[in-house]
């Protein structure tokens, strides 16, 4: 069995969960997330525990996956995300205005992203920003996306990185 899937999740007071058929709607007090679940799976709410039971042994790998999906989604509307960036180098810097962000990260010009509704982007100072949000899917993918724009390259350690995120650093060439 998997140790995920059979773990009893337990829903706060302020957090609704429906299904659907195969449709598990979660609202809390930051917002509504949905999420459709394999057909072989079952979701059950009850007493404020939520439970998730698969037919049989062929689809263990749809059962951890949903009980996650949902553990996630009840963090979501109850805390919420938030994962930070930071810019390592001479000249990159983040500019946040309006529904764009602004990256500076080395280019002969600056590029130019669009915030999605669904998340915010709070800068902290010129070279560090935080994205928040909902749903922790969103929220990584963006900042891969922002990342994707300039990784930390392992020599001088420059790029757009995730904050506290550790870059293996090489030597680099010796003087003969």
């Amino acid at each position: 069995m998997s140790r995920i899937g059979k773990r009893i999740l337990t829903v706060p007071e302020n957090v609704t969960i429906t299904v659907n058929g195969t449709c598990v709607t979660v609202k809390g007090p930051k917002g509504e997330l949905s999420t459709e679940i394999n057909r072989n799976i079952t979701v059950t709410v009850e007493n404020n525990e939520v439970t998730v039971e698969r037919k049989n042994d062929n689809f263990k790998n749809f059962h951890g996956t949903a009980n996650a999906n949902i553990n996630n989604m009840i963090i979501g509307v109850t805390e919420g995300y938030a994962k930070g960036l930071e810019a390592v180098g001479v000249g990159y810097r983040f500019n946040v205005s309006g529904e764009k962000i602004t990256v500076s990260a080395g280019y002969s010009h600056p590029v130019i992203v669009e915030i999605p509704s669904e998340l915010t982007v709070e800068q902290i100072s010129n070279t560090e920003i935080v994205i928040k949000g909902i749903d922790k899917c969103q929220v990584g993918e963006f900042a891969a996306n922002i990342r994707k724009i300039r990784k930390p390259e392992p020599y001088k350690g420059k790029g757009i990185r995730y904050k506290g995120e550790v870059v293996l650093r090489k030597e680099g060439k010796k003087a003969a």
